[in-house]
């Protein structure tokens, strides 16, 4: 008996494509309503990457039958979170050095006045963001594809948990793939 192949990279390519489209709405949007990076509302951008995951995750485990092992809900997830860091860099390193190189300075300030209250002096601040300011787009890129890919290992292994739905013995796959009843 043939059991049907489904592809997962099909499958984290969608979602992670849906969730670039949602990371650039909700960054004009924060832009827009003007949201101080450092504010912790930032973290709203989270939910996006959580979801999706774990739909990456139900799509694959739902194209296979209805059934999943746990390797394989965790492969899923974190291809989706590789692949969705990987798309998210490029935006955010084209967003800073060609869109809105000005969100640099707005970021910046920020990290100024933290740096001022540990007691830099005024030479050593302006030293180390004049560096920062200069590679500022490469750091957010990379930043994203290391934190995309540790947030896939977290969150695709809850998600892998929650969605695995193995075989019993008993389970007779029909030629679609679906499980009928065991005759007796």
């Amino acid at each position: 008996m043939e059991t049907k192949k489904v592809n997962s990279s099909g499958i984290a390519v969608k979602w992670s494509l849906i969730y670039l489209v949602t990371s650039i709405v909700i960054t004009y949007l924060f832009q827009f309503i003007n949201v101080d990076p450092e504010s912790p509302f930032k973290y709203v951008s989270l939910l996006p990457f959580i979801a999706f995951l774990f739909l990456t995750q139900k799509e694959y485990r739902d194209l296979l039958g209805g059934y999943m092992n746990f390797g394989q809900g965790f492969t899923s997830g974190f291809l989706f979170s590789i692949i969705s860091g990987v798309l998210v860099a490029v935006f955010i390193y084209v967003y800073f050095a060609i869109l809105s190189p000005e969100m640099i300075d707005r970021s910046l300030g920020a990290a100024q006045a933290k740096l001022a209250e540990k007691g830099m002096s005024q030479d050593q601040i302006d030293k180390a963001l004049s560096i920062t300011k200069k590679y500022f787009p490469v750091f957010g890129a990379i930043g994203s594809v290391i934190f995309s890919a540790f947030m896939g290992v977290i969150v695709g292994l809850i998600g892998a948990a929650i969605f695995k739905k193995e075989r019993s013995p008993f389970d007779v796959p029909d030629a679609e793939g679906s499980v009928s009843e065991p005759t007796v």
